[in-house]
């Protein structure tokens, strides 16, 4: 065993102790509870103890979520969805932080959570009508404590801080209560750290203590850019310039994620001020089905991430460890085939929107100018109908 300096913005003590093999990606300050071999490792500050449940439920999420990004990229190329937003890679980072959350919680996603969509009981039919451009994403917020996808690049990390900012005001933080207290959670890319408003709502978190996790995931490509190209620094260590701790998790393992999220979420709810995560996962798939990533990176790259994959790693320790059967991954299996039939299905089945609805979400209350608009493109569609029958 050894001990070394706790790094920077750490949580707690002087020292951070790991044990096991030294880790050769991500720097030694990566937190790493399940190698890419699928062997359990044990850090001092974050480690914790799961039972098979947990651990069987993070798989079947990790698997049901991968099922749900391949038949959205399938449905994609048949023309079915505009776009997509892959996830390919980064089911780890995803599940953990989304099971890290407790109901009262609130996130405020990218258009890339897909799998924290899934852990907050959205059913992933919703997501495609936004993809497929029948909706602008039709679940409710309130309902779910997850915001609807944001587009504009890191924007979403101003709207989580000030929704934490009123949590604070309604004093449902640091009262001690866990089926009270809550936190924010925002989801953002490498890419966003670059931007300003990710900057400014660092600043607000900070100057206001604000009960809010910012969770980066590091997936190393801003579209074609690098991440060598935006920080001379891990992105983590952003945080101390700041004010607030950072840590670096490793993204691909769902164990780790799951304790640093849940580690960072329960300070923010004790009234201890914000968090940065950096998940330091891979994107394997595009930035976007529009994107060919064979332009801009190695496939040896591609290769030698595939080796950590979080589901192959996760996979190899419960086969390893006896904590499931053969039956159990057939039957697994047999859910993720019905969840792609259902999703095929059902995007197909998604009802067009009505032109004039765009009329009726513009403004609570309806202006003047907008019923004249409204009025006239009726009377411009019924012409067509008027033209048919004359017809």
């Amino acid at each position: 065993m050894t001990q070394q300096p706790s790094p920077e913005g750490s949580f707690g003590p002087d020292l951070v102790e790991v044990f096991g093999p030294s880790q050769s990606d991500g720097g030694p300050d990566l937190v790493q509870l399940l190698t890419p071999e699928g062997e359990r490792v044990h850090h001092l500050e974050f480690d914790l103890d799961f039972d098979a449940e947990q651990l069987l439920g993070f798989y079947r999420d990790m698997v049901l979520t991968r099922r749900i990004d391949v038949e959205a990229t399938a449905l994609q190329r048949h023309g079915e969805l505009g776009i997509w937003a892959q996830l390919l890679g980064q089911e780890a980072a995803q599940i953990g932080a989304g099971r890290a959350l407790r109901r009262q919680d609130h996130v405020f996603p990218t258009y890339r959570e897909h799998g924290v969509a899934w852990c907050r009981g959205i059913d992933p039919l919703r997501l495609l009508g936004l993809f497929r451009g029948v909706d602008h994403g039709d679940w409710d917020p309130a309902e779910h404590g997850f915001g609807l996808y944001t587009i504009v690049i890191g924007a979403q990390t101003l709207h989580a801080t000030g929704y934490a900012m009123g949590m604070q005001r309604d004093g449902v933080v640091g009262t001690g209560d866990p089926d009270r207290d809550a936190a924010v959670i925002a989801h953002f890319g490498d890419g966003a750290s670059s931007q300003g408003d990710v900057n400014e709502a660092f600043i607000f978190a900070a100057s206001y203590n604000a009960p809010v996790v910012f969770f980066c995931q590091n997936n190393q490509w801003a579209i074609s850019e690098p991440i060598e190209r935006q920080t001379r620094i891990p992105l983590y260590q952003r945080a101390l310039g700041f004010g607030f701790p950072g840590v670096r998790v490793d993204g691909n393992d769902v164990l780790a994620t799951y304790a640093v999220t849940q580690a960072a979420l329960q300070r923010a709810r004790d009234g201890q001020g914000p968090t940065l995560v950096e998940a330091y996962t891979y994107r394997m798939g595009a930035h976007t089905t529009t994107d060919d990533p064979t332009r801009y990176r190695l496939s040896a790259d591609v290769e030698s991430w595939k080796l950590k994959d979080p589901i192959a790693r996760l996979d190899a320790y419960l086969k390893r460890n006896g904590l499931a059967d053969p039956a159990w991954f057939a039957e697994l299996d047999q859910e993720a085939a019905d969840l792609g039939a259902t999703l095929r299905e059902g995007c197909k089945a998604l009802p067009d929107p009505r032109p004039l609805d765009m009329f009726e979400h513009v403004y609570a209350e309806q202006t003047e100018e907008l019923r004249v608009q409204q009025a006239g493109y009726a009377a411009y569609l019924e012409s067509f109908e008027t033209e048919g029958t004359h017809a």
